[in-house]
C-alpha cells in the first residue's frame, strides 16, 4: 500500500510539471489569419505567467527583417499577456517569433504567421 501511495504521488508531481510550461493560448492577430486592417501591435496570451527579461517577441517581414518597435512588454494587469508594438505595416505576410519563460523557468518557443491584406 505504501508503494502505491508513493507511485500516485510521483504521478501527480510529473503531471504538475508537465503543465508548467507557457504555451500560446491565443493571439491577436490570430495564428494563421488574414487581417484587413493594419494591426498596431501583436498580443499573445500564454497559459502561464511570464518572466519578461527572459522572453522574446519579434515580428518579421517576409524577408526576415524585424519590423516591430522592439518594445515587448507584459500587460500591467495580466502577466500571461505579452505585447509588442508595430509601425504602419505594408501589405504582406508576417512571421511572429516568440520565446516564453514561465515563472518556474521553463522555456518554450515558437512561430506563427499572419497576412496583412487591406
Amino acid at each position: 500500500m505504501r508503494t502505491l501511495i508513493l507511485v500516485i504521488l510521483c504521478c501527480f508531481g510529473v503531471a504538475t510539471s508537465t503543465f508548467a510550461h507557457a504555451f500560446v493560448d491565443h493571439a491577436v492577430p490570430a495564428v494563421g489569419s488574414t487581417v484587413h486592417a493594419a494591426p498596431v501591435e501583436v498580443k499573445i496570451w500564454f497559459t502561464e505567467k511570464l518572466v519578461l527579461p527572459f522572453c522574446e517577441l519579434r515580428v518579421l517581414d517576409a524577408s526576415g527583417a524585424e519590423v516591430d518597435k522592439r518594445d515587448k512588454h507584459l500587460d500591467q494587469g495580466n502577466g500571461e499577456l505579452m505585447i509588442v508594438s508595430l509601425p504602419t505595416l505594408k501589405p504582406g505576410k508576417y512571421i511572429v517569433s516568440w520565446r516564453a519563460t514561465s515563472e518556474d523557468t521553463h522555456v518554450t518557443t515558437g512561430t506563427f504567421t499572419f497576412v496583412f491584406s487591406p
